[in-house]
């Protein structure tokens, strides 16, 4: 008899996008007419067209495989020299990373999922909450965790509390955890962790000896000169983190796929033995043999985004979104809700009206405004009572969103 890995069905109803998705498309065929006026401001997906440095570089790396001459197969797995030269050079100028700790991937998701492959089943795992649901899902998939109860969380994991009394940054933790998961600019509610902040987390992590985790794939949104950009610029972090980035949102590659993680090669853990054992030598081996590598073209498009030229479009990109963000904020501003995040990330988060809860507030903003929003509790307990827009979208789209935002609550 075939068994299977049950630690699937202990996952909730439906990952949030595919429910909201399917939510919405019940709404569109009872009401044809007014779905046709849909404003999708859930999913966090990019608009605007790829950038035209990263299309040129895209074609002609396309061209060198159509000649022998140039021709490529197989690429390295870890990428190619250029783009991790270009990444440690111009991604993280002023800091310590070397182009031989960079890899490259298809996908920030992949990578903070599939990082639970050099880690046992026996730590203690914390997550902040609210919290990308990817982080959860797929340590329950591992099997690192129990049932979920009621409330949707589950027994196994250390839930850190993120509200508005602590700016959506957890506050340290009184007992020990192995893993603990940041993710900052914030996912969902746009909120950044200060230099501050970071130095206590990486002051505990090396302590305990604990891995952080640390989601930066929106680090390039940040406006606020005072906040760190990568946890390396916090002294110790290289000897505690594991730092994730990604082209999707500032280069538009949502479709394209690029990402890269950093593990810096003095970064270490221990078996059961005792033995001491570099996290490096591992991820090494595990994209080596799970991983064939991002394809060529899609690389060189990536390395052209840090020329002058990629680095002046991503300015242009970065800066209509988060113009998209301030628009749509004042908008819930105006009409009385309560804001959040939208300074320092794509993402405006925003208390529930009075008398609704998040999916309360999604079923109103659908069926009244005809405007696709995310219901917090969809990130977690933590996130209930509140609701996420996203900044990824259109001039035109966002100027309309925010007019029917005025019109809704008034």
């Amino acid at each position: 008899m075939i068994s299977i890995n049950e630690n699937f069905l202990k996952l909730q109803a439906g990952y949030l996008f595919p429910e909201i998705a399917r939510r919405v498309n019940l709404y569109s065929s009872a009401n044809a007419d007014a779905a046709k006026s849909l404003i999708r401001c859930g999913i966090g997906d990019v608009t605007e067209p790829l950038p035209l440095t990263a299309r040129e570089a895209f074609k002609a790396g396309v061209d060198e495989l159509g000649s022998s001459e140039t021709f490529r197969g197989y690429g390295p797995e870890q990428g190619y020299d250029f783009l991790r030269e270009a990444i440690a050079e111009h991604a993280y100028a002023g800091v310590e990373v070397s182009a031989d700790e960079v890899f490259v991937s298809d996908g920030s998701k992949c990578d903070t999922s599939n990082i639970l492959d050099i880690f046992g089943h026996d730590n203690k795992i914390g997550i902040t909450d609210p919290v990308y649901p990817v982080y959860v899902d797929t340590n329950v998939m591992a099997g690192h965790t129990g049932d979920a109860d009621e409330s949707g969380s589950y027994e196994g994991l250390y839930y850190l509390e993120c509200n508005k009394d602590n700016g959506f940054v957890p506050s340290i933790p009184d007992e020990a955890l192995d893993i603990i998961y940041l993710c900052y600019p914030n996912n969902p509610t746009g909120a950044v962790a200060t230099r501050e902040q970071l130095e206590a987390w990486v002051a505990y992590a090396l302590k305990h000896k604990a891995i952080l985790l640390y989601d930066a794939a929106y680090e390039a949104f940040i406006q606020d000169d005072s906040v760190p950009h990568s946890i390396y610029e916090i002294e110790g972090a290289r000897d505690c983190a594991i730092e994730f980035r990604s082209f999707s949102k500032n280069g538009g590659f949502t479709g394209v796929r690029c990402a890269y993680t950093i593990v810096p090669k003095t970064l270490t853990a221990k078996t059961s033995a005792g033995e001491e054992v570099t996290l490096h030598s591992l991820w090494q081996r595990r994209q080596s043999t799970k991983f064939n590598g991002v394809s060529y073209p899609v690389q060189k498009a990536a390395a052209a985004l840090f020329t002058p030229e990629g680095k002046a479009e991503i300015g242009a990109l970065i800066a209509n979104y988060m113009e998209n963000a301030q628009l749509l904020s004042d908008a819930c501003k105006a009409v009385g809700l309560t804001v959040y995040g939208g300074e320092n990330a794509p993402y405006v988060w925003i208390a529930c009206p009075e008398g609704l809860d998040s999916w309360g507030a999604f079923d109103l903003f659908l069926e009244k405004a005809q405007v696709v929003i995310t219901p917090g509790s969809g990130f977690g307990k933590g996130g209930e009572g509140y609701f996420r827009i996203s900044a990824f979208n259109s001039r035109s789209n966002v100027e309309e969103v925010c007019k029917r935002i005025t019109n809704l609550f008034n």
